[in-house]
């Protein structure tokens, strides 16, 4: 049996040298699958050091990663790796962008880090021990869903669903207290996990946007579903619907497959 807090401290570190690496160095911007679509060369450079150091930390894990094509599920452990959420924000200078690491055994997600770029916040989790920032305990509100504020956003490289989009966000806009969008998966549920929000509700994310996030999340005592309230999964992108509880979580599940009910199943 793995000693996961041994493998999260540790994992902390590397991404602390990961974020520092980063930060101050210059950086090339290139076109993936359209203009929409950009990556760094430290988003590149980041996901090499992370492979090569959890590699050294775990040497039979896989690896899921955003770039690159990085696909080995098979393993009993796999490392799932954005190596910079928020691409666009980053390249920006924009504050929400972040690193995430999640580690799954036989699917499941048991370890979890989200480290901020351009802060020194960080929040972790280990299955079945809670969540933390910056070492601290954290949970989720207790906000109603009329007082919440709804993170989403508007499927960006797949605009053609964006009408589908605007209608579930005006629909719950119309019921909670205001809309944010950060334009980092990761670091919205983060937020959502230490009570700054209390909605999420986005149409198309990848797992390496969320695995981490989601067991930091669900040990803060929030809940993160799939498309049609299914429990997650790793291996292909999915609508994702989250909320601080239950009775939240319902009314805005509602309010998606209301929206989307001419949809069988999941198009993506």
């Amino acid at each position: 049996m793995l000693d996961y807090l041994e493998l999260e401290t540790r994992l902390q570190e590397i991404t602390a040298k990961v974020a520092e690496m980063v930060r101050f160095t210059q950086f090339d911007i290139h076109q993936k699958a359209g203009d929409l679509d950009i990556v760094t060369s430290n988003d590149l450079a980041a996901q090499h050091y992370l492979q090569k150091h959890l590699s050294e930390l775990l040497p039979e894990s896989g690896f899921y990663c955003e770039e690159e094509n990085v696909r080995q599920l098979d393993r009993e452990y796999v490392w799932v790796i954005d190596p910079i959420d928020g691409t666009a924000n980053y390249a920006r200078g924009i504050g929400e962008c972040c690193i995430s690491v999640g580690l799954l055994h036989h699917g499941k997600p048991v370890v979890g880090v989200v480290r901020c770029i351009f802060r020194d916040d960080v929040y972790s989790a280990i299955a079945g021990c809670g969540a933390r920032k910056n070492g601290q305990p954290i949970h989720v509100s207790d906000r109603p869903f009329k007082a919440g504020l709804f993170c989403t956003a508007m499927c960006l490289y797949t605009k053609e669903h964006a009408a589908l989009c605007n209608e579930i966000i005006f629909d719950a806009y119309m019921k909670c207290n205001d809309v944010r969008r950060f334009g980092s998966c990761a670091i919205e549920l983060c937020y959502l996990a230490e009570g700054k929000c209390e909605l999420f509700f986005e149409l198309r994310v990848f797992p390496w946007d969320y695995a981490a996030a989601l067991l930091i999340l669900q040990e803060a005592g929030g809940m993160l579903r799939g498309f049609a309230d299914e429990e997650l999964r790793f291996n292909k992108p999915t609508a994702l619907v989250g909320a601080n509880n239950p009775e939240n979580y319902r009314i805005l599940a509602d309010i998606v497959c209301r929206h989307m009910k001419q949809i069988c199943t999941c198009p993506f």
